[in-house]
């Protein structure tokens, strides 16, 4: 078997993360009538499940970072597939969130240790092929799945879309316990260097660039709905998620080769903060305007959002050397942290009185944080290799 068919199994756990982290926005109405409580509090398993998988990607994937990748990917999406279990059969509300905490620890761990092994199943030439599979397998989950899953709890209940979950996931583990070989492991991380990648000047302010992103780009995605409503006038927003997750898998799929044909990830990275800041700060306008405007709007923010990452993954992978696993874990915990943040950040704007069109543009402003946060670290990293070219020409 290929080494790119073997990335397509990690990409098919990579999809059911995907539907699973987005698709509970989706139920929370049907769930909470179910249950018999408000929908904010039904809220509250979005974010145990965005925090477990935030905390647990670093800690175990660093605690564990000696230990055959192998084996942690089939533990951990085992971890995923009974914490979906679980939430299929909850009785109550405290044990939905318990399952919910279960799920997003496995996911994390899943995430960044499949990110990792997809990167070391191919030669150095195609890695930015391999990453991109992954993260297109994220984006495929939020456009194909969100919806089939939406319109199956609408009419078989909710707990059939976990259901849904628990067997994409079981059906990932038999196809990669079977077929995925063993991954080469990383030398084991003392907790000094493990800490240290936090506040490496190499890492952080990449990592940095992921969490403002992430802000900007998946905390207005919750916000959708509303802002289209205000803006437009729009009422059936179904279409506008689409084209949005279209874009998504456009950009993820178009990232890799990208990379892999020698385009600079610094400068990628650059140019999709730049059309992720310029397409949610037209929306609005666009929206008002012609709707199709919106359209091309949500495609290109779509596709800048999560193209972004492929090239900041294999930067993460060039920089942190022997620390790459625990790179990429603080990178998806900085994904979902960003997305947490920017979600709670926009309902507390909405909730002070913030008209909804106006969150683009604090989204675009956020973005553009990103892009001088992005800049300057480029900036410091090229005074640095001057410095360092410097002194070994005068010792020469």
């Amino acid at each position: 078997m290929s080494a790119v068919r073997k990335v397509w199994l990690l990409t098919l756990g990579a999809f059911t993360l995907g539907l699973d982290a987005y698709v509970m926005a989706g139920l929370l109405p049907v769930l909470a009538d179910d249950m018999g409580t408000r929908v904010s509090l039904a809220g509250q398993l979005v974010t145990v499940f965005t925090l477990a998988y935030a905390i647990s990607a670093p800690l175990v994937a660093g605690l564990l970072s000696g230990a055959r990748p192998r084996l942690l990917i089939l533990v951990a999406l085992a971890v995923f597939t009974l914490g979906n279990g679980a939430t299929a059969l909850a009785p109550s509300l405290g044990a939905l969130l318990a399952a919910r905490v279960i799920a997003g620890a496995g996911a994390g761990v899943y995430s960044a240790m499949s990110t990792a092994a997809a990167a070391a199943l191919v030669p150095g030439e195609r890695r930015g092929r391999a990453l991109a599979l992954v993260m297109g397998g994220m984006s495929a989950g939020t456009v194909l799945g969100v919806p089939i899953g939406v319109l199956l709890a609408e009419h078989t209940g909710w707990r059939a879309t976990m259901w849904l979950l628990t067997g994409l996931g079981a059906l990932a583990l038999a196809g990669l316990a079977a077929l995925l070989p063993q991954v080469p492991s990383q030398p084991a991380v003392p907790l000094r260097a493990r800490l240290g990648a936090v506040a490496d000047r190499a890492v952080a302010p990449v990592v940095g660039v992921s969490f403002l992103a992430a802000v900007a780009s998946l905390g207005l995605y919750t916000y959708l709905a509303p802002v289209l409503a205000a803006a437009g006038g729009v009422g059936e927003v179904a279409p506008y998620l689409w084209a949005w997750g279209a874009g998504g898998v456009l950009g993820s799929v178009l990232a890799g080769p990208l990379v892999d044909r020698g385009a600079a990830p610094r400068v990628l990275v650059g140019g999709v903060l730049v059309i992720i800041a310029v397409a949610q700060a037209a929306l609005p306008s666009l929206a008002a305007a012609a709707l199709p405007g919106a359209v091309v709007a949500l495609v290109a923010w779509g596709a800048a959002g999560w193209a972004a990452q492929v090239p900041q993954q294999h930067r993460l992978l060039e920089v942190a050397g022997d620390r790459g696993t625990v790179a990429l874990a603080l990178n998806n915990s900085a994904l979902y942290l960003g997305s947490a943040v920017g979600s709670a950040l926009g309902g507390l704007a909405l909730g002070a009185g913030l008209p909804a069109d106006a969150l683009p543009w604090a989204a675009a402003a956020v973005a553009a944080a990103g892009l001088v946060l992005h800049m300057a670290a480029g900036r410091r990293s090229r005074v640095a290799a001057g410095v360092s070219t410097l002194g070994s020409y005068e010792h020469s």
